[in-house]
């Protein structure tokens, strides 16, 4: 179902970036556009892991670190792995203070969860765990591949239209005119919708049911959903911003920080997802805890233990 899903929206994303071509180029930008989405498919299927690793500066660790926080955060993701029946994914660290998290990679095979350095510094080792446990079953269930393509793809949408809007805004006799360029301002945004719903709100819960099972404390996932929509709506995350199509990948949207729209929101409500989980510790035998309402910090006031640099005060763009 996932593969038929996957090829569902990269046709629709497709026919977008061809329908923007045609407005900027007629037929012949049409064409154009269409040989290029062919080629950014077959080339995101390969590499988009790569791009979205690179754009937020994803720094890969092992056991060997010189943290003793981030030696756990290794260890603790390979041994879920492992007690799960999964390849070993590699692992990274991502210098921004927002506390985060997400998976990428076309397989499981080719698969690397990523956390930020906020997350490792805010969180407890058992949240950690229960967050990247999560972050693990969106790579069992093959949910990073149509999550990194689409991102990639729907960036690349984005950046078409804004080339007709700053280089073809006054060209009167291209097809649509000004009003096929005004047209262009709506269907970037339109293009960051259509990932975002088809990364449907069930995937979240069953990515939390999943990992929950994997980590084997619903309660510690629940008390880190908390948290990190708590730091996330006062931590800003700058990558995220500049390039929002890829915001779905995060286990809680990155762009609370900024009144980022919900209308197209791919994550379901924080406190759905806290009930469901537990409700699931209490089917496990577990008796419910309470968590503190967390307070989070103002951006650049993180004392960081994972020894890693923060989000820089300079951004380096879109790329790292």
């Amino acid at each position: 179902m996932n593969h038929l899903k996957t090829f569902v929206l990269l046709a629709a994303l497709t026919a977008l970036f061809a329908g923007v071509g045609y407005l900027i180029g007629g037929t012949g930008g049409m064409l154009i556009a269409l040989a290029v989405a062919g080629g950014m498919n077959l080339f995101s299927y390969w590499n988009a892991d790569k791009i979205v690793l690179k754009m937020y500066r994803a720094q890969p660790v092992d056991e060997n670190h010189p943290n003793a926080v981030v030696r756990n955060y290794v260890a603790d993701v390979r041994r879920m792995a492992a007690d799960a029946g999964m390849p070993q994914p590699r692992v990274a660290i991502i210098p921004n203070d927002q506390p985060n998290a997400f998976a990428t990679g076309r397989n499981p095979q080719n698969a690397a969860v990523c956390a930020t350095t906020g997350l490792l510094d805010m969180l407890t080792r058992e949240e950690v765990r229960g967050v990247m446990a999560h972050e693990l079953a969106h790579v069992k269930n093959r949910d990073t591949l149509i999550m990194t393509v689409t991102a990639t793809v729907a960036g690349a949408i984005a950046m078409l239209a804004n080339f007709a809007l700053f280089f073809g805004g006054n060209d009167r006799e291209r097809p649509g005119g000004m009003i096929g360029t005004l047209a262009l301002m709506i269907l970037a945004p339109m293009a960051a919708g259509l990932v975002q719903m088809a990364i449907s709100r069930s995937r979240e819960y069953e990515a939390d049911r999943i990992g929950a099972e994997i980590a084997g404390d619903p309660q510690a996932l629940a008390s880190a959903l908390q948290k990190i929509e708590a730091y996330a709506k006062r931590i800003h995350n700058p990558t995220a911003e500049r390039n929002p199509a890829s915001g779905q990948l995060f286990i809680i949207n990155p762009l609370a920080g900024r009144g980022a729209d919900s209308l197209f929101s791919t994550h379901p409500a924080t406190g759905n997802r806290v009930r469901a989980l537990m409700e699931l510790g209490t089917k496990m035998g577990m008796r419910p805890r309470t968590f503190a309402d967390p307070v989070a910090p103002a951006a650049g006031t993180v004392e960081t233990t994972t020894g890693v640099p923060a989000t820089p005060s300079r951004p380096r763009g879109p790329w790292g």
